[in-house]
């Protein structure tokens, strides 16, 4: 891509999320990430319209009247951008790929968290971790961002989601937000996820194309591995063919969902057929409901 068509993505990716991130998530991102970088400040008689949680029953004891404790926002938070940039990257037979999707969920979140007052930062991996971009407020760096993940070529093709846990985790002392965006068809990673969402607040976004998930029937067809670069002839028109493709497909996700749950990490999943705009802000409000 030369540089005038690519500056015009850009652009043109930029008025759309920077439109969506104004009018829809920004106040959504504050309630739902904003508040784990809460300081004690000082108490103050309650009023009317306070937060039953904030009141401080020592106080409201000693004084035979409630108190609320009052916190003041650590200024900024660090958000982190671990984005799998591998061969599967490619694949999409709806509306969009999973690259195009990834691009507009990361400049979304990106103009999110500078309009907080965040600096953000990057890191693509595939089955090593392929760039490293150190986090930074403004819009000049999200702008850069975006051109990255529209033009960025990886050395490598697999995935390796434990490797970009590990390196992110040493790279990251600070506890920042990070969004690890995948498909997730990688080696286990279950253990690697633990350690980084006991030192980070960490999201995972899965990104999926539902032909990942059930073959239509069309017969004998080639169905090429985009990580490996090997063919295979499936025979679609066959229904136990079908029905084991999807099965597998079902056993890969429930591992996957389990193994998020059981490090508690918020999860949820976006497929190439749909906006992004519902499953965020869903996730967003549910994480928003619990502070």
């Amino acid at each position: 891509m030369d540089t005038k068509d690519l500056l015009k993505k850009v652009r043109k990716i930029e008025i759309k999320t920077r439109g969506l991130s104004n009018q829809i998530f920004s106040g959504e991102y504050h309630s739902a990430f904003k508040g784990r970088g809460m300081a004690f400040s000082e108490v103050r008689e309650y009023q009317m319209g306070d937060e039953i949680r904030t009141i401080d029953w020592n106080v409201t004891a000693r004084f035979n009247h409630p108190y609320v404790k009052v916190f003041d926002e650590e200024r900024e938070m660090t958000v982190m951008l671990l984005v799998d940039v591998s061969g599967s990257k490619n694949f999409g037979t709806q509306i969009q790929q999973k690259q195009e999707l990834a691009t507009e969920i990361c400049a979304v979140l990106a103009f999110s968290a500078i309009q907080n007052n965040d600096k953000v930062g990057v890191l693509f991996f595939s089955d090593q971790v392929e760039k490293f971009i150190p986090p930074k407020k403004g819009r000049s760096h999200i702008l850069m961002i975006i051109r990255e993940l529209i033009d960025f070529k990886p050395q490598h093709k697999g995935t390796n989601v434990a490797q970009a846990l590990q390196y992110f985790t040493s790279a990251i002392k600070k506890r920042c937000t990070a969004f690890l965006i995948s498909d997730f068809i990688s080696d286990t990673f279950e253990s690697e996820l633990k350690i980084a969402s006991r030192k980070h607040d960490l999201v995972g976004l899965r990104l999926f194309d539902v032909h990942e998930e059930e073959f239509p029937n069309l017969g004998l067809i080639p169905v090429r591995d985009e990580e490996s670069g090997q063919i295979a002839w499936v025979n679609t028109g066959n229904k136990q063919v079908r029905f084991a493709f999807k099965s597998a497909a079902l056993e890969r996700k429930g591992r996957l969902e389990n193994a998020f749950k059981k490090s508690g990490v918020d999860f949820t999943q976006i497929g190439t057929h749909e906006s992004y705009v519902k499953p965020l802000m869903t996730l967003f409000k549910k994480r928003g409901a619990r502070r």
